[in-house]
């Protein structure tokens, strides 16, 4: 099977319920891929159902998966249901994630801890697993941020847990290099989702409207074409992490 086609491989998603990773599931579900679509809570589970009920209505074969990925065991479940489903992996993609905005001096042990379970550690462990149990010359993509080339206050957790997934992608994509498996990751812009309105007032909305060359937040759809082709034809890109962000920010 040519490595660009997705008709009848096996693709997992982390954080595929929604945002992002809902339109992920959908549009790789629309060009034959089998999904395996994590959500994390109850509180996701209504646009995790609405995702899958659109996959199945055009003919789409796909699963939910429930869990609190930051219990390392439940990374391993994920990847182990779907391999008892589908008979394996081929693409595993992570868009999970958490911001916090919050002034250096004001940031609690909890709030750090909390942000590097799940934007750090959550991270590593998902790659740890790929690597075990994809399929040979299979893809990994995660998700990290643009903020990792800007020079701002305010969100060192967020940016700071999701710096070493920088390192992580380059290790695990020498490590698993062996076996065909590209590891990459993908730093958009402020994206314009719910995830990104929760803890931004209106004049920060307004600047980070204005901070980009190409003018305007990050759209879902400019991000989701560029994942779509790092896990098919963009395969020989390998422990790079790509901005994606319309000059908001570069390096």
């Amino acid at each position: 099977m040519a490595r660009n086609d997705l008709n009848g491989k096996v693709v997992l998603i982390a954080g595929g319920g929604k945002n992002l990773g809902g339109l992920l599931s959908r549009n790789l579900a629309a060009k034959g891929a089998k999904v395996a679509i994590h959500y994390n809570s109850e509180q996701t589970r209504p646009d995790a159902e609405q995702t899958l009920a659109a996959i199945k209505q055009s003919g789409g074969d796909a699963f939910l998966f429930q869990a609190d990925l930051t219990q390392i065991a439940n990374i391993k479940k994920l990847f182990e249901e779907t391999k008892s489903k589908y008979g394996g992996i081929d693409i595993a993609i992570n868009t999970v994630g958490r911001v916090l905005k919050k002034p250096f001096v004001d940031t609690t042990e909890e709030e750090y801890d909390n942000m590097f379970d799940i934007n750090s550690k959550v991270a590593y462990f998902f790659l740890q697993e790929a690597g075990k149990q994809l399929n040979d010359n299979g893809k990994i993509c995660t998700i990290v941020t643009s903020l990792l080339a800007a020079y701002t206050g305010y969100y060192s957790t967020y940016a700071g847990a999701k710096a070493p997934v920088e390192d992580f992608t380059r290790s695990a994509s020498k490590e698993f290099g062996e076996r065909g498996i590209s590891v990459t990751a993908v730093a958009p812009g402020p994206m314009d989702t719910p995830f990104f309105y929760g803890q931004e007032s209106d004049d920060a909305v307004a600047y980070h409207k204005s901070a980009s060359a190409l003018g305007g937040l990050t759209d879902i759809k400019d991000i989701a074409p560029l994942v779509e082709f790092l896990v098919t034809d963009g395969w020989w890109i390998t422990g790079q992490t790509i901005f994606a962000n319309g000059g908001y920010t570069t390096r």
